[in-house]
Parts: structure tokens; C-alpha cells; sequence
């Protein structure tokens, strides 16, 4: 009896390096077949020594496929164990093969978008702008590299779970573990998005609601300060006391500060639940854009922004 055609860690780890590159020759027709077919050509290799049978090994995987980039390493796993076992003599024919592609790639497409695009990635992205907001090098840098990481190293951990448990793993898929991930990571997504609105958008609202004259002591009255550094230390005392309204003698009322009064970020919450809501209802995120673009500019000019 011939020894059994195994795959090597390394045949896997350069199907995972291949995987990366999973949607470089995305196309209209089959999607992300010929990335797919790229990606697995070394485990063909290795499991085919004919020419001819690593032909019609990639000519099957050459039909379509399509799912999010990071979760078909699951799927590529199982199909790493199911070509290894095709190619031992077991009686897998080309029909179970892509069975099992599709079967896979539909249910786990739904889960790719919430925990890395609407999870992962944007904490990430918070993380780093918060730092470099702050004049930090390390932000940028960070996130690329936390996000290389973690997108390298589920793409491989994954890769391996699929061909560790072969095709036991399609049993999950028709249960509700997908849609307790999908549902839990939307949670997530969105209290991270909802608790950093107010740093990341900012609305001011300019037009002046009242004038009110301040009595003697209500402000800093800044003629009668002392010269030097005693005035300073003085005004600095009473702005400590008084607050921003204490500045000027005429305390001014925008509508932002009432609104900041009646629900701090009230205006930057409503402007993202908008774009939430134009996005949801399939408008392009440029044109979305261009118009934040257009009404800043107009309020700039106006004078009510």
C-alpha cells in the first residue's frame, strides 16, 4: 500500500500567505475564483504529482466563488482536507467539493462585515487616531500593525481549524452559533461606534440665541486687573470660579450650547444616524461625503455653522 499524501505545515502556511491575496483577480463572472485557485495551487502541487490531475484539480476550483476575504480560511481548510483525502482514494468527486464551498461560503459571508469591518477594525482605527490626534507617531503604526496581525493570524488559526475538523465543521453552520457571532459583534460594533461619536464628529451651531448683561462680579472685569504676572494669577483665579461665561462682561447664548445643555452631542449623534440611515438605503458614501462637504461650507459662509 502506497504511503498516504499528506499536506506539510508549510504547503498550508503558503496557502494562508496565498489566501491574502484572495480577491486580487476579482471579476464579474466567477468573483473570487481565480484568486481562490491561486491560493490553493501549492496544496494541488503537493497532493497531485500527475500534470494531468492537477489540471482538473484547478480547473474545479475555478468555479465561482464568493464570501468575505477573512472567513473563507475556514473553508479553504476543509477543502484542504477534502482534496487530501480525494487524493488518498477516498470516493469525493468534483460535485462534493464545491457542495461543500457554496454551503460554507453563504453563511459565513455574513459574519465577516460585522466583526472586522464594523468591530475590528474601526476600534482599531480609534486607537490610532486617538494617538495621533495627540501627536503620536505610535498611533498609525499601531493600528497597521495590530491589524496585520490580527487579520494574518485568523486567516492561518482558522485556515488550520477547517482542515484540522474537515468537513465536521459544515454541522456548525446549520445551527445558531453563526447567528449568535453575527448578532454579538453587530452589538458590539455599534456601542463602540455610538461611544466615540462625540469625538469623532463635531457639529458647532453658530447663530446667537441671546445677549445678556452680566453684573459687576459675574465676570472678569479685565481694566482692573493688575499688571504682571499678579493680574494674571488673578484672572486665571476667577475664570477657575466663574467659568467660560465669565470672560466678557455680555454673556452670549449660541444654539450649540443650548443644545449641549438640553443633550451634550445631541447634533453630532443625529448627523451619524443619518449617514447611517442614507448608507442603509444604498446612497454612495462620495456623494455622502461631498455633501457634509457642501453644507459645512455653506454654514461657514452663512454664518450659522
Amino acid at each position: 500500500m502506497a504511503d498516504k499524501i499528506q499536506l506539510t505545515k508549510h504547503d498550508r502556511f503558503s496557502v494562508a500567505w496565498r489566501h491574502q491575496f484572495l480577491q486580487g483577480s476579482w471579476n464579474y463572472e466567477r468573483m473570487q475564483n481565480g484568486g481562490w485557485c491561486y491560493s490553493i495551487i501549492p496544496a494541488i502541487k503537493r497532493l497531485y504529482p500527475k500534470k494531468e490531475d492537477q489540471v482538473a484539480a484547478l480547473k474545479r476550483h475555478l468555479e465561482f466563488y464568493n464570501t468575505h476575504p477573512y472567513v473563507s480560511a475556514p473553508v479553504m481548510g476543509v477543502t484542504l482536507a477534502l482534496e487530501e483525502e480525494r487524493a488518498n482514494g477516498a470516493p469525493i468527486d468534483d460535485t462534493a467539493i464545491n457542495g461543500v464551498k457554496v454551503g460554507m461560503m453563504g453563511p459565513l459571508a455574513g459574519v465577516g462585515d460585522p466583526v472586522f469591518w464594523f468591530t475590528a477594525r474601526p476600534i482599531l482605527g480609534a486607537l490610532g487616531a486617538s494617538m495621533a490626534l495627540s501627536g503620536s507617531i505610535v498611533g498609525p503604526i499601531l493600528f497597521f500593525v495590530l491589524w496585520n496581525i490580527i487579520r494574518f493570524a485568523f486567516l492561518w488559526y482558522t485556515q488550520e481549524f477547517g482542515y484540522k475538523v474537515g468537513t465536521e465543521i459544515t454541522k456548525d453552520l446549520s445551527g445558531g452559533l453563526l447567528g449568535k457571532i453575527t448578532s454579538g459583534a453587530s452589538i458590539l460594533g455599534m456601542f463602540i461606534i455610538g461611544a466615540l461619536v462625540q469625538r469623532w464628529v463635531s457639529i458647532s451651531f453658530t447663530p446667537v440665541v441671546s445677549k445678556v448683561t452680566q453684573q459687576a462680579g459675574a465676570y472678569i472685569d479685565w481694566a482692573k486687573l493688575p499688571s504682571g504676572t499678579a493680574g494674571i494669577k488673578q484672572a486665571l483665579t476667577q475664570y477657575a470660579s466663574l467659568g467660560a461665561t465669565g470672560l466678557d462682561k455680555v454673556k452670549v447664548t449660541t444654539l450649540q450650547g443650548n443644545l449641549d445643555q438640553l443633550i451634550p452631542g445631541l447634533a453630532a449623534l443625529l448627523l451619524t444616524l443619518l449617514c447611517c440611515k442614507l448608507l442603509k438605503n444604498k446612497v454612495s458614501p462620495i456623494v455622502i461625503i461631498l455633501a457634509l462637504f457642501a453644507v459645512g461650507i455653506i454654514g461657514r459662509v452663512l454664518g450659522f455653522m
